[in-house]
């Protein structure tokens, strides 16, 4: 029996872990949603709020965002196919409250202030990082409401054109789309878009992150997935929180 239990995630704890595993696509999407939850104040939302969870690869966010929260839920990616979302959200049944898309981001379909908040769970990284994106993205949110993102973080900015040197046996380009909190609380205040009310560093990240890729490696029914995680295996044990963790990032459109 895999015990995925934490102390810290109490929420996260009544969630199969064998359904976790099956479909995780990176580090515990449960996990970082539920430390990013309270500084969205994601239970101060009205039931029936409507969050649009982007980048939700396959939509594990969304469905805990629905079952434990109340809310209705738009779970856009790009990569998952809405059909295969769709299958997983009905096995949850709530599927009268998560409505899966097909959307890049940066040519979302939606209408001004369409949301009451926006989440994305490991994902900003990869489309977000550009001075431009945050104003095209937060068109979407009604005045009050915030955006929170959890995203693979490095304590400091690197300096230079070079990996680390512990991390050079192990670092993909990919990796340079990390970035620190600092990093991420200045990038969202110049846009003006936004009041930046949290930007911080996840306490022992790593190590929730290596427990979870230890058990993706040895647990994992897809041979591929099971590779990432074991890639991430040897990667957070060359780092050992010097460098590698996650950042939590909450703002609100005034």
């Amino acid at each position: 029996m895999v015990d995925l239990t934490h102390a810290r995630y109490p929420r996260s704890n009544t969630y199969d872990a064998r359904w976790l595993i099956e479909h995780q696509m990176g580090p515990h999407p449960l996990w970082l949603l539920e430390w990013l939850a309270p500084a969205l104040r994601l239970d101060s939302l009205p039931a029936g709020a409507r969050v649009l969870d982007l980048g939700c690869g396959r939509a594990l966010t969304s469905v805990f965002l629905a079952r434990e929260y109340g809310v209705q839920v738009v779970a856009a990616d790009l990569w998952i196919k809405p059909d295969d979302n769709a299958r997983r959200i009905a096995e949850t049944e709530v599927a009268d409250r998560v409505v899966p898309v097909h959307v890049e981001a940066h040519d979302l379909p939606f209408g001004d202030e369409s949301f009451d908040a926006i989440v994305s769970v490991d994902a900003y990284q990869y489309f977000g990082a550009d001075d431009l994106y945050l104003p095209s993205l937060t068109r979407l949110l009604k005045p009050g409401g915030r955006i929170g993102v959890v995203v693979p973080s490095v304590r400091e900015e690197i300096d230079g054109v070079e990996p680390p040197e512990h991390l050079k046996a192990h670092w993909d380009p990919g990796f340079w789309a990390f970035h620190s909190p600092a990093w991420w609380h200045r990038n969202w205040t110049r846009t003006g878009a936004v009041t930046v009310e949290t930007a911080d560093w996840l306490e022992d990240g790593w190590r929730d992150w290596l427990r979870w890729s230890e058990i993706c490696a040895e647990e994992s029914p897809s041979e591929f997935m099971a590779g990432m995680a074991r890639d991430s295996v040897e990667l957070l044990n060359a780092d050992r929180e010097r460098l590698l963790g996650f950042a939590r990032v909450v703002g609100r459109r005034d």
